[in-house]
């Protein structure tokens, strides 16, 4: 019998409820109901707006509370929160006070993983530094799987998983912010101003990002960014195992690091070669930082050739730079993932020419002053739409470094401006999506935005 089926058995005399009924809980509560547990799920959205779903859930026993009154009288005894909401919100500081339990599907599933696990978070690159890691440990011959924030949900999974087995989780600050365990190998890719519309201020979101090392052992490994303040402050301040930090700007004596064009990885000192930067697939200075993350992460498990091979022919993620196409000598790239300025800010710096630039959505509370001043040095023509278009219009107008010649074109509809910006274009120009926002103005994640890019451009 498995720890999994343990757990949910033990769940059966009480009375549980699932906030959130998206992609993080759906199979959680579907493992819940299968197994006669008594679930009630709670949901802001309305009956119609959760779509077939709710009927699902409904049909197998579920007790919907559903709709502006979602969180009202909560009596249930143990609480499976979803990731965007923060344990301080009114409802379940007063449940906490009444005794109830409040826990989540990746908190579990971390009680209940058999093998050992590796976990990355940041404010950007956390999903390509996982899928690399992922392909790393895959060309290695090991089991891998792969979730967590990425978008597979694991703990339904966990019975099927061995001891023998690696798993690889990207891990939000929303995630991380109630754990109590953290990861064998925890990676912080790096830490910037992020999610501030949600986080209380910029010292929440730093502390939740620190339990993903803050409960390691002694025999655990920990990888900080030694470019990035905070993450370097980190592990000054409370990293308890082993500490391997990577660097794009300096050597360091233990992890990876960039130097004249080649990277290298450093053992107590020891150094040796693993790749010319150059070499590397995926496009730009931050895939090299990613790679120097996923290179020390992976130490003493991956050989060195399989790390070659892995940066030579990996073609990366959906949504993360995709090349969509080459169409008329114009290249069309999809960096949809892209929803923080700093994360635009690296896509841009990706290409060694100016681009044209789709950006805007959704803001998350970060002022775009940086990408104001990053816009001006490295777009050749600027498509604006959704709802912080004006904000990033006058972030870039005043830039120390704005010259009224750039062309700045603001259109509400998706569609419409992706076909502006490619009768923006010459040829040899590149057209990169890339918003520096949040998908929730227009759609329901960032997948569906750049799908909907990738649609529009392989119909040119």
């Amino acid at each position: 019998m498995g720890n999994l089926k343990n757990y949910v058995d033990s769940l059966k005399d009480r009375k549980i409820t699932v906030i959130g009924a998206g992609v993080s809980n759906s199979p959680l509560i579907k493992l819940l109901l299968d197994a006669g547990v008594c679930v009630s799920v709670r949901d802001k959205r309305t009956y119609n707006e959760l779509g077939e779903s709710a009927g699902k859930f409904e049909k197998s026993g579920a007790i919907l509370i559903l709709g502006d009154g979602y969180l009202d009288n909560i009596q249930e005894e143990i609480i499976f929160r979803t990731p965007g909401l923060m344990p301080s919100d009114p409802a379940l500081h007063e449940a906490l006070l009444q005794g109830k339990k409040l826990t989540s599907e990746m908190e579990v599933f971390f009680d209940l993983c058999p093998c050992k696990i590796i976990g990355i978070t940041g404010s950007d690159g956390k999903t390509t530094t996982s899928s690399i890691i992922a392909e790393l440990l895959r060309n290695q011959g090991k089991t891998v799987h792969l979730g967590g924030n990425i978008g597979t949900p694991l703990l339904s999974e966990a019975d099927n998983i061995k001891p023998d087995d690696i798993v690889v989780v990207e891990l939000s600050s929303f995630q991380l912010i109630t754990m109590k365990t953290s990861p064998n190998i925890a990676v912080v890719t790096n830490l910037s101003p992020n999610h501030l519309d949600i986080h209380s201020d910029m010292d929440e979101y730093i502390e939740a990002k620190r339990n993903i090392f803050k409960y390691q052992k002694a025999s655990d490994r920990a990888v900080f960014n030694y470019d990035n303040d905070i993450t370097k402050d980190y592990a000054a301040a409370a990293a308890t195992g082993e500490v391997l930090f990577f660097s794009n700007t300096k050597s360091v004596e233990n992890g990876t690091y960039l130097e004249s064009g080649v990277i290298y990885s450093a053992k107590k000192g020891k150094v040796s070669k693993v790749i010319k930067a150059d070499e590397i697939l995926l496009p730009g200075a931050h895939n090299i930082e990613n790679y120097l993350a996923a290179f020390s992460a992976v130490r003493d498990i991956v050989d060195v050739d399989i790390m070659q091979k892995t940066a030579r022919e990996f073609k990366g993620v959906a949504h993360r730079i995709e090349l969509v196409r080459e169409h008329r000598d114009i290249k069309y790239y999809n960096d949809s993932i892209a929803s923080s300025p700093s994360r635009t800010i690296a896509g841009l710096r990706a290409f060694n020419q100016k681009v044209i630039l789709i950006a805007g959505g959704k803001d998350k509370g970060v002022a775009f002053d940086e990408l104001g001043f990053e816009i001006n040095d490295k777009v050749k023509s600027l498509v604006l739409t959704g709802m912080s278009a004006k904000m990033i219009e006058s972030a870039v107008k005043n830039a120390t470094n704005y010259k009224s010649g750039l062309e700045i074109i603001i259109c509400d509809d998706f569609t419409e401006a992706v076909c502006l910006a490619s009768k923006a274009t010459s040829p040899g120009d590149v057209v990169l999506l890339s918003p520096a926002c949040t998908s929730f103005d227009k759609f329901k994640n960032f997948e569906e935005r750049g799908n909907l890019f990738k649609e529009i451009v392989n119909g040119f």
